[in-house]
């Protein structure tokens, strides 16, 4: 069993990789810049499968925790989605799921100029798209204009904000204004040849180009079947597997393909990924011998059965622990009374019981004030923000004028369908009941509609007050925090903020290339944001609880997408 709480060991890694680049206010080396050898050269073969192992097909059974919203990697977004593409499409480096050290995939190597604006990738040239087309640099330009076009109204788009030209094109209103978006700074130098010109140096922009964001999308096929290319039958991808068959609310099936220029070192044949959103009855299938994973999805295994399983002598052995790259929170919709008054929001955070959640409710994790985790560089180390504080919640709402929630609405909580999520949003019930005597509706909706449901474009009337998000990390910077997810203009604002200091922080210290500058910034940032402003309420950095077979050899990322195709499953 992994230690649950041990340092994030695997986010540290790239964390000192990237400071390393960003570099107390040295400026980008003069060479360009090339991955390590050992990084550079392609993966060794796995061992040569045995004859009576080649006639039999290798299936992996797991689930995936909800219904993912789309696998179009331009419009994906939530873990369901990123966790079903990742092994479809290849991106220019990934994110290693052991020693979070990023490595080619599409690309061999790259190089930086010497102002650190100009990153040119160097391309396999043995890649094929499922039909046969050879996969280039010219399909990634495609992928990326896409995703920045406007009308592709990818929700995803701002990761690629530090892209020259990006941010403009994206804002565009298209109904009174147009754009170039040849002007954007991206472009095939050749058909294995893409480079990328920078708005600003951003070492972190090689963590980037492992997004899904940003791979290559196949235009053809995007362009004869529109929305529906994602479908069984229509799809084209380029990875090591393909979607056979989506059944939609039941499961997903991927077979291997056999066309991937790794195949050979990809064992397990075929992925089957159940859609359960009840995590106890994913723990029932695990122990009847239907699933051979229980628990990788997002959230964690309920704390009820969490016991359970440590007091179970066979499935303690199978049971896996450790920290994720990951924060839960709740949303407020500032621009909706009474949460567009600062004190009730400080309130309702406070009054949230941190230490009672991830111990009687969650199971694992740890409790959060702050949004981003110490080990994420530039995360505050002690934290800030609001702590649990019961007789503060109760003078912050009485100074609002709702004295012991006198006078107060009652009003609107929600979050996506699942039994984890049921627990947390009873538990928040209970204790704002409690400390502030006001009254709050639990509203649950499946995860597309959700997601759909609290986006900045949804009529006021219709948002509810409060809603459940969480983030993962795509890259251990907080400019993947605090930046990509709370900015004003540069992020999604579920929470419609309006500009202030924080924004402008964040924005410089995306910018700044003294790393202790960085620090400093981040620091009143995540002060700001969620101590003063409460544009969220953090409660709990969440930890994975993973039941698994003991015949399936898998990693456990402190953050990143699941790669299955380095898994094996040896009966």
């Amino acid at each position: 069993m992994n230690n649950p709480w041990k340092f994030l060991t695997a986010m540290v890694i790239l964390t000192t990789l990237l400071s390393a680049l960003v570099g107390c206010g040295a400026q980008p080396p003069a060479q360009p810049v090339e991955p390590a050898a050992e990084a550079t050269e392609a993966p060794a073969p796995a061992a040569a499968p045995t004859e009576e192992a080649a006639e039999k097909e290798v299936v992996l059974h797991t689930n995936l925790g909800a219904e993912p919203a789309s696998i179009d990697p331009n419009l994906a977004q939530d873990t369901f989605a990123i966790n079903s593409l990742e092994g479809m499409f290849l991106g220019l480096t990934n994110i290693n799921n052991v020693t979070a050290e990023i490595e080619p995939e599409l690309a061999t190597r790259w190089e930086v100029s010497e102002d650190g604006l100009v990153w040119t990738f160097y391309m396999r040239d043995d890649v094929t798209w499922t039909d046969g087309n050879p996969v280039t640099a010219h399909d990634i330009e495609y992928s990326v204009k896409r995703a920045i076009r406007p009308e592709t109204a990818s929700p995803y788009a701002y990761v690629l904000y530090i892209i020259k030209e990006a941010q403009v094109i994206n804002q565009t209103d298209v109904s009174s204004d147009t754009y170039d978006i040849d002007t954007l700074g991206v472009k095939a130098l050749d058909d294995y040849t893409v480079q990328f010109t920078l708005e600003a140096p951003a070492s972190y922009f090689l963590a980037i180009s492992s997004l899904w964001t940003l791979r290559p999308v196949p235009q053809w096929t995007i362009e004869e079947y529109g929305k529906d290319w994602t479908e069984p039958g229509n799809v084209v991808s380029n990875g090591p597997y393909m979607l056979k068959e989506w059944k939609y609310g039941e499961h997903l099936t991927f077979v291997k393909n056999p066309d991937y220029y790794a195949a050979d070192n990809v064992q397990i044949d075929r992925v089957e990924v159940d859609i359960i959103t009840d995590q106890f009855t994913e723990v029932a299938l695990y122990e009847s011998g239907e699933l051979d994973i229980a628990g990788d999805g997002p959230g964690t295994l309920p704390s009820e059965e969490i016991a359970r399983i440590k007091a179970d002598p066979v499935l303690s052995q199978e049971l896996h622990e450790g920290p994720r790259a990951s924060t839960t929170y709740v949303g407020f919709t500032m621009t909706k009374p009474p949460f567009d008054d600062p004190l009730v929001r400080k309130a309702f955070s406070a009054a949230i019981d941190r230490e009672t959640m991830v111990r009687d409710v969650v199971g694992s994790g740890v409790p959060a004030t702050q949004f981003a985790p110490v080990g994420i560089f530039g995360a505050p180390d002690p934290e800030v923000g609001i702590e649990t504080d019961l007789e503060q919640a109760k003078a912050w709402l009485a100074e609002a004028g709702y004295p012991n929630g006198e006078g107060f609405p009652t009003v609107t909580y929600r979050y996506f369908a699942s039994s984890l999520e049921e627990a947390l949003g009873e538990a928040l019930q209970a204790m704002w009941k409690e400390t502030l005597n006001v009254d709050v509706n639990l509203e649950s909706q499946e995860w597309p509609v959700f997601i759909a449901g609290i986006n900045p474009e949804t009529p006021l009337g219709e948002m509810p007050e409060m809603w459940r998000l969480g983030w993962g990390a795509d890259y251990p910077d907080e400019n993947n925090w605090v930046y990509e997810v709370f900015h004003c203009t540069a992020s999604t604002n579920y929470s419609r903020a309006e500009c202030t200091e924080a924004d402008e922080s964040a924005q410089q210290a995306a910018l700044e290339t003294d790393s202790e500058k960085r620090k400093e910034l981040y620091e009143q940032v995540e002060a700001l944001m969620f101590g003063e402003e409460v544009r969220a309420a953090p409660y709990y950095h969440r930890g994975y609880t993973i039941l698994a077979k003991p015949y399936v050899q898998r990693s456990y990322p402190t953050f990143a997408p699941v790669n299955w195709d380095t898994w094996r499953v040896e009966k």
